[in-house]
């Protein structure tokens, strides 16, 4: 591979499948000029056009011929919808998911040096990771060296968040872009048996699941399969449990609060958490953006060759001649503790009696376990509640 340095500073990027545009916001973090964005979803587009209102907006994909000239980076975070583990998991074979082949034949067209890949980590998984095996060799056959990494937005951001980036070059080295820089700092873990700071959680499970993090909260989803907004929990240590605003939503997603405001203009108020837990975590791209114009040296004497029909490791790396397992941890970074407290901006909305009861309900029959001290708060603010509506 190439030697520890860029071929030169990436100046213009496109975006397809731009969401509402975390992608195009972590690379304006280094100056890159974002000169196409292509997103189908209408709601979506009106974020795009408010937020990007100088920059050509595409529709279908399937209908664009090529990038604009002196492209230097492509960004593409593909429709999960038929790899994600709450989708239809038809994998490649689904309709949304497939369009990642419209990525390589554009490639073929107008090759760019950098390659920007992200998606659910279910698709090292699916099919015996065919999604992650079909982008490879894709990548190989167009000449690219890749690496990917399975990343936790916890390292930037207090939501716990793992998805997987792909880095793909056709004259630098990958590696010490995405697989330098790593932490076995751990976010999220509960430290006590004390109720001494705030618990994020997901309040519509409890069962089997309750993705329960202190000073963070779990995934922000989309939504159910049939696109009903579910955002998560907060229980809080003076006994409130609520769920945060949409406002902060998008800050845990990285971005300014009332990002996706312009989307009220053709979907309800709700529809915008389905935007939110669509898009891509800003701060993380951001990393990966400055780590491209300032790599730093991936050391690789322990990798093992990764041997075809073994799983798909949560890291790997590829040459064009051979593929390695790396080691690293999904922390690239340490960063600061904050309390949840200090991080929301914006009024938690309780959550209602009914939807507590619910809970509690799911959680003491089902098989997941929980600390003491978030098992009673559950059970205490469903008793305060329901005696204050009599």
């Amino acid at each position: 591979m190439a030697k520890n340095n860029i071929t030169k500073r990436p100046k213009r990027m496109v975006s397809l499948f731009s969401g509402i545009g975390g992608f195009e916001l972590g690379f304006q973090s280094i100056g890159v000029q974002t000169t196409l964005m292509c997103e189908n979803d209408a709601t979506a587009q009106y974020t795009l056009k408010a937020n990007f209102p100088n920059v050509k907006l595409f529709g279908d994909v399937c209908e664009l011929e090529k990038f604009p000239r002196w492209t230097d980076v492509l960004c593409a975070g593909f429709p999960c919808q038929d790899i994600s583990t709450i989708g239809f998991k038809k994998g490649m074979s689904g309709t949304r998911s497939s369009l990642i082949k419209e990525v390589f034949r554009l490639l073929g067209k107008n090759p760019v040096e950098w390659v920007v890949i992200e998606n659910v980590t279910n698709m090292l998984h699916l099919n015996g990771g065919e999604t992650i095996n079909s982008i490879i060799e894709e990548l190989e056959r167009l000449g690219y060296k890749w690496a990917y990494r399975t990343i936790n937005s916890m390292s930037f951001v207090p939501q716990n968040r793992k998805r997987v980036f792909v880095v793909a070059s056709l004259h630098n080295d990958p590696r010490n872009v995405l697989l330098s820089g790593d932490s076995q700092k751990v976010y999220g873990t509960i430290s006590s048996d004390d109720f001494t700071n705030p618990c994020g959680f997901y309040w519509t499970e409890g069962k089997y699941a309750i993705g329960l993090y202190e000073n963070g909260i779990p995934t922000l989803k989309c939504g159910s399969t049939i696109g009903i907004p579910s955002p998560p929990a907060i229980a809080f240590p003076d006994g409130n449990i609520a769920s945060p605003d949409i406002r902060d939503a998008e800050r845990f997603q990285g971005f300014p609060a009332d990002w996706t405001k312009p989307a009220e203009e053709v979907t309800k108020s709700s529809g915008r958490w389905k935007l939110v837990g669509n898009a891509v975590t800003v701060d993380v791209v951001s990393w990966i953006a400055n780590k491209i114009i300032k790599p730093e040296e991936y050391d690789y004497s322990s990798d093992k060759e990764l041997t075809y029909g073994k799983k798909w490791p949560a890291a790997a790396w590829g040459d064009g001649k051979k593929r390695f397992i790396s080691a690293v941890s999904d922390c690239p970074k340490d960063r600061d503790e904050i309390s949840l407290i200090e991080f929301l901006k914006y009024p938690c909305k309780p959550l209602s009696v009914k939807a507590a009861k619910g809970f509690e309900k799911r959680l003491n029959t089902g098989t997941v376990r929980s600390p003491r001290f978030f098992s009673k708060a559950i059970h205490d603010y469903v008793t305060i509640k329901s005696q204050e509506n009599g």
